[in-house]
């Protein structure tokens, strides 16, 4: 039987449950995160609980939980669910209170976490993805990972409903980033990726793929770039935690790198394979 965390306590999936005037419901008042598990192990973890760290901050959300607290709980759940590759969820509320819009007084974050299993290394999608290009809905603060999220949900049903794996956002001609996953392109050896500002969120995975890239020698350029530049790209990819690094070979109906993964594309995922592998042994 499945094992959350709730508030504090370890408790069977199925016994879990969160009052109707918990803010995260009625308002969408909440952030998140998601780290990656493989080889039974957290990837990441300490990065993604600085990143909660700062929107809870942005927020006004008291931060009740240590990283210390957050990694036992995170490593605890995949290991008692038996997650040896996968992810773990977590989320925090601002919590029970009548329904209002202003912030309540004293109130109690809600606090949750789950593990899954899921393929990451063997990844089926890693022979290329395609996206689908669709308007950016969002607010002006996409840097924060908030659990309001209707935007991207109707974004990546879009995508589903036509047959693709991904949104490709954007606003006024320019790639924002994909529905959950930040959008990279390769022109003659050059990964070019979006600049970060407060239209789009900090990728922990993008973060790694900057290192992994300088370490390579490969040259980086954070840029934005349009839909038209995307299609017409050497190459095309995605990241994210629990994607990792995947190709993207179609972009609506247009092949990208002649409908195959690129070579950079293969490098770099190769790299953060190799680096994941080394830090979860």
């Amino acid at each position: 039987m499945p094992v959350c965390w709730l508030n504090g306590s370890f408790v069977a999936e199925q016994d879990a449950s969160v009052s109707i005037f918990d803010r995260g419901l009625l308002f969408g008042d909440g952030v998140y995160e998601v780290a990656a598990v493989l080889n039974g192990r957290l990837l990441d973890a300490d990065r993604h609980l600085m990143r909660l760290a700062r929107s809870l901050a942005a927020i006004g959300i008291p931060h009740t939980q240590s990283t210390a607290t957050w990694l036992g709980v995170m490593q605890q759940l995949a290991t008692q669910n038996g997650v040896s590759e996968g992810l773990v969820y977590l989320q925090v509320t601002r919590g029970v209170a009548e329904r209002d819009f202003p912030f309540p007084v004293n109130a109690t974050p809600t606090m949750f976490a789950y593990a899954r299993p899921k393929l990451l290394q063997a990844d089926p999608n890693a022979s290329g993805v395609r996206l689908l290009s669709v308007p950016d809905m969002r607010w002006m603060r996409c840097d924060i990972k908030s659990t309001s999220m209707l935007a991207q949900v109707l974004a990546k049903q879009s995508a589903r409903a036509s047959g693709a794996f991904e949104a490709m956002m954007h606003e006024d001609g320019l790639v924002t980033e994909g529905g959950s996953s930040n959008l990279w392109i390769v022109n003659d050896g050059v990964v070019q990726t979006r600049p970060l500002a407060n239209d789009i969120l900090a990728g922990i995975t993008r973060d790694v793929v900057l290192e992994l890239a300088h370490a390579a020698g490969v040259p980086v350029r954070e840029r934005a770039f349009t839909v038209t530049q995307a299609k017409a790209a050497g190459e095309c990819f995605m990241s994210s935690a629990t994607s990792f690094i995947l190709p993207v070979t179609t972009i609506d109906d247009d092949h990208v790198s002649g409908g195959a993964p690129g070579p950079v594309t293969v490098r770099l995922r190769a790299a953060y394979l190799e680096r994941a592998g080394q830090l979860t042994r």
